[in-house]
């Protein structure tokens, strides 16, 4: 493990172990290491004798689900987590839900009191330590939210020993909220450790990514090595792009190339932005190649990609296809030279499309060169039209294949009902809303979607949405009637 992870992961033990203070947070730019920190510690956690992994959160802007970019989820998971470990915990929290139903859907302070507090009474005495782990708590997409979280652990109170390990950048939203007080709670900075011992770690995982190729070792030169570690400028997932941009290719000889590219790039210092943007602006730059791309590809390309950071619940390559009207095996090779930076299953009908990291999405559509960017709105009003098409093309009279009115639908969802016809019935109207003038839109639902409303209804009540598709509806009526309030 590089030095300077291991002084960090020993730095959390020592704190969990004899530290007082209940949180600890691990504040760093993005790129710099702070998920894969939390997923070793939650490795380290399982086999501490004296500290229990009480549970652990990954909010991630990527992973295209939306729970996971939002807050009020948070406390929710970590108590189940907790439950499924202590049967006592389990009791009493079951208590408390008997009491109040509705617990998990009250504002965060009151899930902290109700949900944790209170059940966690019930573990006291305990000699050991319990650890809960937060993480990328800025990808949250409300930052009021966020707040409310922040000052709920903050002010948390219990007898049971209870901690906190968040970790973040550096956003003002958190660092001006009570977690940033290093007399109250302990702080590490990932962006404050010596450059010189980030970039020697960085080296030592860039040597033993490409030492662990099949191939020969003559592929790449320990100067190679240095250059690229030293380009990082501290960001490791500079270091993992490169990585995936050279090791996607099983051929000696492309591979050999891949990297000099990389290396001349850096040498010759073609780009003036910072070392992520670089890393960024190459792979998309190349991707891009007019000798090798055509415009209209280009174009395609980049419809994909404002799709794939918009979608809001992880879709497959196949579903894509269908909702952009691709084959999915052209939209399969339009991403085929994206691998470094977009994740693409295995297999065309697996879910799992998305960016690897929520950077690359931000780059997108703020920093990239003007032929390169991908505004949001790209992507929404793409998957709204195509969620439109989608429902209209596919919803009909007994969509479900129901054998009775009566009869109560069936848990398994029918094959009838695939992950495209899915997405669109239960996201369609977000999409919509999130364009800057979605009552563009307004013609397309009164033609498209209202004479197919029935159908709707029934592929929400199979999937068991019948409550939201209330809510969507109130939703839709409200955002495609916005310009008549102002």
């Amino acid at each position: 493990m590089p030095g300077t992870r291991l002084r960090v992961l020993s730095k959390f033990m020592e704190w969990a172990k004899n530290d007082p203070m209940r949180i600890f947070w691990l504040a760093g730019l993005a790129g710099t290491g702070k998920t894969s920190i939390a997923v070793t510690l939650c490795r380290m956690l399982q086999d501490e004798p004296d500290i229990m992994l009480g549970g652990a959160f990954f909010c991630s802007r990527t992973a295209n689900v939306s729970e996971l970019t939002d807050a009020r989820y948070i406390i929710p998971t970590l108590v189940v987590a907790l439950a499924e470990q202590s049967p006592i915990f389990a009791a009493a929290l079951t208590a408390e839900l008997a009491a109040d139903l509705r617990a998990a859907l009250k504002p965060v302070s009151n899930q902290i009191s109700i949900l944790l507090q209170r059940p966690l009474k019930s573990l006291v005495p305990t000699p050991r330590s319990i650890i809960f782990i937060i993480d990328a708590l800025d990808e949250c997409s409300d930052e009021n939210e966020v707040r409310k979280i922040l000052q709920a652990i903050s002010t948390f109170a219990c007898d049971a020993s209870v901690k906190f390990i968040v970790t973040s950048r550096p956003e003002t939203h958190i660092s001006t909220s009570p977690i940033s007080s290093s007399d109250r709670n302990s702080v590490l900075r990932l962006h404050t450790i010596d450059t010189s011992q980030v970039t020697e770690d960085i080296r030592l995982y860039v040597a033993d990514a490409f030492s662990k190729s099949p191939l020969e070792e003559s592929w790449y030169t320990e100067s190679d090595v240095i250059l690229l570690a030293g380009h990082a400028d501290g960001l490791f997932i500079f270091a993992s792009t490169i990585i995936a941009y050279v090791l996607d290719t099983e051929s000696v000889e492309d591979r050999v190339a891949r990297l000099r590219t990389v290396v001349n790039a850096m040498k010759d210092s073609q780009v003036a932005t910072g070392p992520l943007d670089a890393m960024y602006e190459f792979v998309l730059t190349r991707a891009s190649d007019t000798k090798r791309v055509e415009p209209n590809e280009l174009e395609a390309t980049r419809q994909v990609l404002a799709c794939i950071a918009m979608a809001r619940m992880p879709l497959s390559i196949v579903a894509l296809a269908e909702i952009l009207r691709r084959k999915p095996d052209v939209l399969r090779a339009s991403l085929r030279r994206l691998r470094a930076v977009i994740h693409v299953p295995d297999e065309a009908d697996q879910p799992g499309l998305r960016m690897v990291h929520a950077s690359f999405s931000d780059y997108l559509s703020d920093r990239a060169a003007a032929k390169l960017r991908v505004p949001a709105a790209l992507g929404n009003e793409s998957l709204a039209r195509g969620c439109l098409r989608v429902m209209d093309e596919r919803l009909h009279f007994n969509v479900s294949q129901s054998h009775s009115s009566h009869a109560e639908n069936s848990a398994t969802v029918p094959n009838t009902v695939n992950l495209s016809l899915e997405y669109a019935c239960l996201q369609w109207i977000y999409h919509i809303d999130g364009l800057p003038q979605p009552w563009i839109m307004e013609s397309d639902i009164n033609l498209i979607f209202l004479p197919k409303i029935l159908f709707w209804l029934e592929v929400m009540s199979v999937l068991g949405r019948v409550r939201r598709a209330a809510a969507m509806l109130i939703f839709a009526a409200t955002a495609v009637r916005s310009q008549y309030r102002m």
